[in-house]
């Protein structure tokens, strides 16, 4: 197989629009939970510690928060089905992609600087045009020659 056929097969996955999550970000990640034959919404919300392959189909992100005094991580990817929506509540000033330098602080120094952002702008979701998809050309018929009728002999 081509690279150009598994590329195809990607994109084909993807999401037409996802928000534009960056490491340092404070995030509500809207999961879809199955529960026997029942789906139900889980929100998530916590800080964004790491963004792998943000162009791929398999961009994933990390949320990282703290429950009950206990660090809890969890890894989401954007394209998938289960998720349904990413929202952005604050961003912060980070120098770094990889935040894993958190899980060992706590209190202030786990403190990250917030800057300001326009959050309805961030959080609205481009609007995806869809192409028309190409209907099959119909080849112009032609007329095929009639055959000719029998003149009638008097």
């Amino acid at each position: 197989m081509s690279f150009s056929i598994l590329k195809q097969i990607g994109d084909a996955q993807k999401k037409q629009s996802i928000v534009d999550v960056r490491s340092g970000d404070t995030v509500k990640v809207t999961q879809k939970i199955k529960e026997g034959s029942k789906f139900r919404s889980q929100v998530f919300e916590g800080v964004v510690i790491r963004v792998d392959r943000k162009e791929s189909h398999t961009a994933r992100i990390t949320v990282r928060k703290i429950a009950s005094g206990v660090g809890v991580e969890k890894s989401f990817l954007l394209h998938s089905p289960l998720v349904e929506k990413v929202e952005i509540t604050k961003r912060s000033k980070v120098r770094r992609n990889n935040l894993s330098y958190l899980r060992e602080r706590s209190g202030k120094s786990a403190r990250l600087t917030s800057k300001d952002f326009d959050r309805t702008a961030v959080n609205t979701l481009p609007e995806v045009e869809e192409q028309p998809k190409e209907e099959p050309k119909e080849e112009p018929k032609t007329e095929e020659p009639k055959a000719e009728e029998p003149k009638e002999e008097k």
